[in-house]
């Protein structure tokens, strides 16, 4: 079966050349007049822009996020089935991917610029604002609640010392540090560094977790595993597929690479790479806790240095993977206002970036701060955004600008289960995030 799904993909990426971005590449370079034309390409200067390496740290930075630490809890509520759902998304995440890019240089004349375009140019200015609409969800709530996570993080850790300081205050500090990069950085390509030590954080975290695991072997006596818990299933399923909520970010990734040919391979690499560390993650953590593990995994640690360290490393890893969030979204709106070279004089364009920019992190620190139950009221909208940004609508735009026939028949297979898993993720982490609300308001009571 991984043989077949593998030369699904290795032929996907070799088949239907003519709209890749390679290829249009190749053209605006032969039809450039002069040396100034032949560094652009539909008005990006890709001389100046990054390579497919750090493209590949951008994408598993922001992928492999803390959604991996919550795997083996997913684990517990589905069973060892979760790991063919983990497996089949890393799929079809890959060929949303794919798709998405290619979706952007559909009429082999022009590259659209973010998500927002695409969607424009599939179903005029309603579907646009509607992919707005979504993508600002994720784009703006994840960072909230990375910079509340980071804040609480800190509070915890810091509780009982010296450096012991009340939430908000460390709310604040997480969300200055976020600030400095986001203020001062225009674009994804200034910012690559961020994006490797972000991965190589969550590496070393997922290690961590995979070697206390292992050593706590022989002290785990009735640990208790389920092959399938069909009436958990659902949640598990949409859980297993948040992991993967990479899209919004990716038109701003391939825009920041020298190289666009090599979009294909970065987001295999960077999603393969994610989907090891989860089952790194994954495997070990149900094995060895079962259902007793918890959410984040590194909860289940026993109290010392490994269980500290893993705090601390997760916590930069947050603090790095929100300037890249944060700058997609500013760059989608800065081009709606119009804040750029070709329309404002460079102090007018650099003073109106920096105020956008300020009062996004003011009203994200804010929210972080003081609005209650924020994190399930992200669940309820991430169960819309994530299935439909990562897995309906990549697919939907994608026959809409290219049409339904003269595809290969893997192209259809690999579009409905993706459709399909999406709406069934949708569903049931809908179901699952408005529960979970319920709770909170009665407990509240």
């Amino acid at each position: 079966m991984h043989e077949s799904k593998s030369n699904f993909l290795k032929a996907y990426f070799s088949k239907n050349k003519k709209n890749s971005p390679s290829t249009v590449s190749e053209d605006v370079t032969i039809s450039s007049s002069s040396n100034e034309q032949d560094k652009l390409e539909f008005g990006i200067d890709r001389s100046k822009q990054g390579s497919s390496f750090t493209a590949f740290f951008s994408v598993v930075c922001v992928v492999a996020g803390t959604g991996a630490l919550g795997l083996p809890y997913a684990l517990s509520q589905g069973g060892w089935i979760g790991l063919f759902i983990l497996a089949l998304s890393w799929i079809l995440s890959v060929y949303t991917g794919v798709i998405l890019i290619k979706s952007m240089y559909y009429d082999n004349t022009r590259r659209l610029s973010s998500y927002q375009e695409v969607a424009t140019a599939a179903f005029g200015p309603i579907g646009g604002w509607l992919a707005f609409f979504f993508t600002a969800i994720t784009l703006v709530g994840v960072p909230v609640l990375y910079i509340l996570l980071s804040g609480s993080n800190l509070h915890n850790v810091a509780k009982g010392t010296s450096a012991e300081l009340t939430f908000p205050i460390w709310v604040i500090i997480c969300a200055a540090i976020i600030a400095v990069p986001f203020l001062f950085f225009r674009s994804l390509g200034e910012i690559a560094i961020l994006s490797c030590f972000g991965m190589l954080s969550t590496v070393i975290v997922i290690l961590i977790v995979l070697g206390v695991s292992v050593q706590q072997i022989p002290e785990q006596v009735d640990v208790h595993h389920d092959s399938v818990i069909w009436n958990m299933f659902p949640i598990a399923l949409s859980s297993i597929v948040f992991s993967f909520g990479g899209n919004p970010v990716y038109a701003h990734v391939e825009a920041s690479m020298r190289r666009p040919k090599d979009w294909n391979m970065v987001c295999f690499t960077g999603l393969t790479f994610c989907v090891i560390l989860y089952f790194l993650t994954a495997v070990p953590g149900y094995y060895v806790y079962g259902t007793a593990v918890q959410s984040p995994v590194y909860d289940s640690l026993p109290n010392g240095g490994p269980k500290s360290a893993s705090i601390i490393i997760i916590t930069i890893h947050l603090l790095l993977a929100t300037p890249i969030l944060l700058t997609s979204f500013a760059l989608d709106v800065e081009k709606m206002l119009k804040i750029n070279s070709e329309h404002r004089s460079r102090p007018v364009e650099w003073s109106l970036r920096f105020m956008f920019r300020g009062a996004l992190i003011v009203v994200i620190t804010v929210i972080a701060i003081y609005v209650p139950f924020f994190g399930d009221f992200m669940s309820l909208l991430g169960a819309f955004s994530n299935c439909a940004l990562v897995f309906i609508f990549p697919v939907v735009f994608y026959y809409k600008l290219t049409g339904i026939r003269g595809k290969p028949w893997y192209d259809y297979i690999l579009g409905f289960l993706t459709l399909l898993l999406g709406i069934v993720g949708l569903i049931f982490g809908t179901i699952s995030a408005i529960e979970a609300l319920n709770n909170d308001f009665k407990n509240r009571k």
